[in-house]
């Protein structure tokens, strides 16, 4: 408890602290932005006969170049009404099934027709098979097309309704409860007394986990009083997966969050981070609900709920990948040696290059507004030229 965990210690352990929720079976219509909870396979051929991929003539290569007597038509969602022998054309139109006897198709801007009779213009197909999907071109039946885990896009969503599935089996999401900290906040909108802030924290986070919850977030506040903060705790914990505190989580006489949870009932699981910003860290539980408890500063609330909250919910949810993706690309400017702490720098990045901003404080909450990314020094990195690669989180 009085050592600086790594980042990847911290983030193994607060995944370990509970197994993700039972699946529950949605339409697709719902299904965006959940986590398959098992392997969707397909069902059938797609397509499941060849198609022509353009508009003219169903033909036999050999026949080339012609002349064809045109035998009738096909478009698509009908099947052909024969097949096609030498020297014969069918028309048939885009997304129609190829007949049998036929191998390619002409394009129509290469052709001429005279009532039945086919002939060639331009320069035909060239190769055997040209403009055909063939039958299982997407995928085969029976084929892995979007393993469990997989967080479901547009694009994911069409291929398990092309593959078969009228529904899908997904991970539940968690609830959430976020609560803010601390008699120096007030609601946002509302005139600060001399002293106090306005309370950015809670429509920040609640912000971080929309679409990722299973309905909009209003953030509690509570105000810096120990056995006030157990008994909203104790309740939270009865409501809800996981419940995330803003502030109080370090060591002044006024930081009460980690004794409250203790009172409470809760077994505080690792505390502290070796990270800046983001250092006082709490992850806890409390039955089987999971406590997150992120610094008060807004930039250590970013980075941390980047970090350890946004994964939480998505492993919950039964996410395959649920942290986020480190990246490369050069720096726009040189970077001195790195310090005790990985540092997470709020940074851009513009034209291919990534540029910090001089302004690192935890408290300011400008260079959130223009980051779209966090820049990544390890502890003790050597310093940097412009022009090296750095890592770095996307953010925006």
């Amino acid at each position: 408890m009085t050592g600086l965990l790594p980042v990847e210690q911290a983030q193994a352990r607060l995944f370990a602290l509970r197994e993700p929720l039972p699946r529950q079976n949605i339409s697709l219509s719902e299904s965006l932005g959940r986590y398959l909870s098992d392997d969707v396979l397909a069902q059938r051929d797609q397509p499941a006969a060849p198609l022509s991929a353009m508009d003219g003539y169903a033909i036999r290569f050999d026949d080339l170049p012609g002349p064809w007597a045109v035998i009738g038509e096909v478009a698509a969602g009908a099947a052909p009404d024969r097949a096609v022998s030498a020297r014969e054309a069918m028309r048939i139109f885009t997304g129609a099934m190829v007949p049998a006897g036929a191998d390619t198709v002409v394009v129509q801007e290469d052709v001429a027709v005279d009532g039945t009779h086919l002939r060639l213009t331009g320069d035909g197909p060239g190769t055997r098979g040209r403009h055909i999907r063939e039958r299982a071109a997407d995928f085969a039946s029976g084929e892995c097309l979007l393993p469990a885990g997989t967080r479901l896009t547009p694009g994911a969503i069409a291929a398990a309704a092309m593959s078969g599935a009228g529904g899908l089996a997904v991970g539940t999401r968690p609830s959430v409860a976020i609560m803010t900290t601390g008699d120096e906040l007030v609601q946002p909108g509302r005139p600060p007394a001399p002293g106090q802030i306005p309370d950015s924290n809670g429509v920040m986070l609640a912000a971080m986990l929309a679409g990722e919850v299973p309905e909009p977030i209003l953030p509690h506040h509570v105000r810096d009083d120990r056995l006030l903060l157990s008994k909203v705790l104790k309740d939270l914990a009865r409501r809800h997966d996981v419940i995330v505190t803003v502030g109080g989580a370090s060591v002044g006489d006024h930081d009460h969050v980690r004794g409250a949870f203790e009172d409470a009932g809760g077994h505080i699981d690792f505390w502290r981070i070796a990270m800046r910003p983001g250092k006082p860290l709490i992850a806890g539980t409390m039955g089987d609900a999971i406590l997150l408890g992120l610094p008060g500063n807004p930039s250590s609330a970013f980075v941390t709920a980047t970090l350890f909250l946004l994964p939480l919910i998505r492993h919950l949810a039964g996410a395959r990948d649920p942290l986020p993706t480190v990246q490369r690309a050069p720096l726009a400017e040189p970077l001195p040696e790195g310090g005790t702490r990985r540092d997470y720098l709020r940074a851009r990045l513009e034209n291919g290059y990534l540029t910090p901003f001089l302004g690192q404080e935890s408290g300011l909450t400008l260079p959130l507004a223009s980051a779209n990314s966090l820049l990544i020094r390890e502890i003790g990195a050597p310093a940097q030229d412009a022009g090296a690669m750095a890592d770095y989180l996307v953010i925006a």
